[in-house]
């Protein structure tokens, strides 16, 4: 795990991410970094991270993570 400021849920979230990852093809390497840039961007979303983000930064990573939500869900129902 990249991350030392993570709580167990986060890291089980990496976990989850990386291996549905792997499982569909992607190298190990690509999965742990598009996992590790989920995980930072959910706990944004959240308002997690150490630092304060600006309001604005915060709204930004809440609508990425609703669009891709509602982009997985289009491809679910292409299926």
């Amino acid at each position: 795990m990249p991350q030392g400021a993570w709580t167990e849920k986060r890291e089980r979230q990496y976990e989850h991410i990386k291996s549905n990852l792997e499982r569909r093809g992607r190298p190990e390497k690509t999965a742990e970094r598009i996992a590790a840039a989920t995980v930072n961007q959910t706990r944004t979303a959240k308002g997690e991270t150490k630092e304060a983000k600006a309001p604005s930064e915060r709204a930004r990573a809440r609508r990425d993570m609703s669009v891709a939500g509602r982009k997985g869900a289009k491809a679910r129902k292409t299926r």
